[in-house]
């Protein structure tokens, strides 16, 4: 897809998610509890969410009738297409049963291990993040740039994925080495939202592990187009594939790399 065709695309795409971000809004004025299913242990998901991925999915059909899907609720599939959307209807759906920002929408455009676009729509604070590949990354049409922190003053952010078991020994090990030798340490609720806040330059880093593509893609290609640095546990920059993602300013990638390798 050509450069100026990403950008017409992309600013397509920040209205689809904008007009998900609108319902999203509209039904937590009224949503019950009562609504809400467990998919696994402290992993949840209501009617909101598929409610949103249907709207989502119905527009980008219309956008991009050629590509497929890989959405969190399974709502739309994929067979042989060359591109595919990937789609969190309700990033932080925790937070939002709570009532508890940030929560987000996060549409990417995925062509191999190519990340062509990426939208996050944060809900609450009525802010969308953006970015197309080799065209910077903006958040309302103003652009965006990683801070330039060192490690000894770096705010972190370390999420707490679902998969308590697998990552409490790691999560564990990077609060003994970190707190006390960075900045501070927070947790947010949302994997897309941390994402745009390291683009944003208001996090230094992030650091999350067991969360599915579509969580990081779309905010991933933010941090990217914005100076930063991602890649997965093991340094890689090849994580489109995988469920791990150290996204930083860069000038701290390898810092946090070094206390994750040694968890």
């Amino acid at each position: 897809m050509k450069r100026d065709c990403l950008e017409k695309c992309t600013i397509a795409v920040c209205e689809i998610a904008r007009r998900a971000g609108a319902y999203i809004r509209e039904e937590r004025h009224k949503f019950s509890l009562e609504r809400v299913e467990r998919k696994h242990a402290h992993d949840y998901v209501s009617y909101v969410d598929k409610g949103s991925e249907r709207l989502i999915v119905t527009a980008l059909r219309e956008l991009l009738p050629e590509a497929g899907f890989i959405t969190e609720e399974g709502l739309a599939g994929h067979e042989a297409e060359q591109m595919l959307w990937v789609v969190d209807p309700l990033d932080g759906t925790t937070n939002f049963i709570h009532q508890y920002a940030p929560y987000a929408v996060s549409i990417a455009l995925l062509q191999g291990k190519e990340i062509l676009l990426g939208v996050v729509y944060e809900i609450c604070a009525d802010e969308c993040f953006y970015a197309w590949q080799g065209g910077g990354a903006y958040l309302d049409g103003k652009r965006l740039h990683v801070s330039s922190q060192k490690i000894q003053d770096a705010l972190l952010c370390l999420q707490l994925p679902y998969n308590s078991d697998a990552y409490k020994p790691v999560i564990k090990h990077l609060i003994d080495q970190l707190y006390g030798n960075v900045g501070s340490i927070r947790a947010c609720g949302s994997a897309a939202m941390a994402l745009c806040q390291v683009a944003a330059g208001r996090l230094d880093g992030y650091a999350e592990q067991y969360i599915g593509q579509w969580d990081y893609m779309a905010g991933s290609l933010i941090v990217m187009e914005a100076g930063g640095t991602v890649t997965d546990y093991q340094g890689s920059e090849d994580f489109t594939q995988g469920n791990s993602v150290v996204a930083t300013n860069g000038i701290i990638q390898q810092d946090l790399l070094s206390v994750i390798r040694t968890a």
